[in-house]
This record gives structure tokens, C-alpha cells and sequence, in this order.
């Protein structure tokens, strides 16, 4: 079974060493994985931290929910299921969009080719 703990509002130079290094006060940590932005490397500000046992994961979390850690207070629970994300496909921008214009040949002045349709 797992034994897996949400960890939020870190600092973003937090690594995973220091994770390592804080919830192994509370008992035998399994594993750290920091969370990182993939383009940029930098750190998103949450972590999930897999404890040994549920006891192990029980006293992280009173240990370190409300804690003050490099000057944040840091958010500790357990880590729920991560969720299915809908959208695939390709292109995707923020709007779950494909990213293609619906401008059907009408003109466009942000657009070159005079609103020409392409096909690919």
C-alpha cells in the first residue's frame, strides 16, 4: 500500500534533498519527487512525499501541516488519486482547444494568407 503524502505552497528553491531531510523527522520516508515545470525546470511549489508506513504518514502530516518551512507554511495531506485529464489530441492550447481557427474564409488581419483555408 501506498503511503503518499500532497505537499504545497513550497518555496521554489526547495529541493528534494531538503524534503528528504524534514519528513524523515516524522519517520521512514520511501520516496521524494518534487514537482517541476517541464519546459523551464523550475519548481511548480508542491512535491508528493511516500512515507513507509501509515503511521510514518500520520505524524508528517501533524508534524508539518500549518509548519513554517523556508518561510512558508507549508500544506501537508494526503495525496489523493491523480485524475484523468481530458482533451489529448494534439495542439492543445489553455482553452482545451485545438488550437485551430474556426474563421472559415473570412478575412483575418491577424492572420497571413488573407483567410485562406489550408489543407494538409
Amino acid at each position: 500500500m501506498e503511503y503518499k503524502l500532497y505537499v504545497g505552497n513550497l518555496s521554489y528553491s526547495t529541493s528534494e534533498t531538503d524534503l528528504q531531510t524534514l519528513f524523515a523527522e516524522a519517520g521512514a520516508v520511501k520516496s521524494v519527487a518534487l514537482i517541476k515545470d517541464r519546459d523551464s525546470g523550475r519548481s511548480k511549489g508542491f512535491a508528493f512525499v511516500e512515507m513507509e508506513t501509515q503511521q510514518d504518514m500520520q505524524n508528517a502530516i501533524s508534524m508539518f501541516n500549518g509548519k513554517d518551512f523556508q518561510d512558508r507554511a507549508l500544506s501537508v495531506s494526503i495525496a489523493r488519486p491523480r485524475e484523468e485529464r481530458s482533451g489529448g489530441g494534439f495542439g492543445g492550447n489553455r482553452s482545451g482547444g485545438s488550437g485551430y481557427s474556426n474563421n472559415r474564409g473570412r478575412s483575418n488581419n491577424n492572420r497571413s494568407g488573407g483567410g485562406q483555408k489550408r489543407s494538409w
